[in-house]
């Protein structure tokens, strides 16, 4: 099986990869642990294993680059000089929904992670056990209990600002 070239990678799943970083992180830190995740990737990928499950392996590598910002966040100040502008309703970074970004931040790491993995990523829970760790059930678990908290805590809004 020949190899495809790695920007065909990137076209495939780069914007799966934006919106799981985006979906962990939020939009502050989504866009360098994308690229950071793809950077890490293109270093590893021609000895990849043909098997290889491209998908699940990038999210993995994404996950390591969320905990890796997550950390580094939490050891800096941070200061703005004013507040960011208007949040998405697209999921496109110039129109992010602050509003679904906020009931995804009050979940549980395990559940926002297990939420993003499963329902942005498409990956199935046993590949999601094997990057948070523990078992195919109790990433289901928290999958489900994610989204059960979503539906009640997160109202998506119209163009025109009423609830959908």
């Amino acid at each position: 099986m020949k190899v495809r070239p790695f920007e065909q990678i990137v076209d495939e799943y780069g914007p799966m990869v934006l919106r799981v970083c985006r979906a962990v992180l939020g939009p502050a830190d989504a866009e360098d642990a994308w690229s950071e995740t793809f950077l890490a990737a293109l270093r590893v990928y021609p000895e990849l294993a043909e098997d290889t499950n491209v998908e699940a392996w990038l999210v993995t590598i994404a996950h390591r680059k969320a905990v890796d910002v997550t950390r580094a966040t939490a050891r800096r100040p941070v200061v703005v000089e004013r507040l960011p502008e208007r949040a998405s309703t697209t999921g496109r970074p110039e129109d992010w929904d602050g509003d679904l970004w906020a009931a995804l931040s009050a979940l549980p790491t395990k559940q926002r992670m297990a939420v993003a993995y499963h329902y942005l990523a498409g990956l199935p829970y046993a590949e999601i056990a094997t990057i948070l760790g523990g078992s195919t059930e109790a990433a289901r678990r928290a999958a489900a209990d994610g989204i059960k908290t979503l539906r009640t805590t997160y109202r998506p809004t119209t163009s025109v600002g009423r609830e959908a």
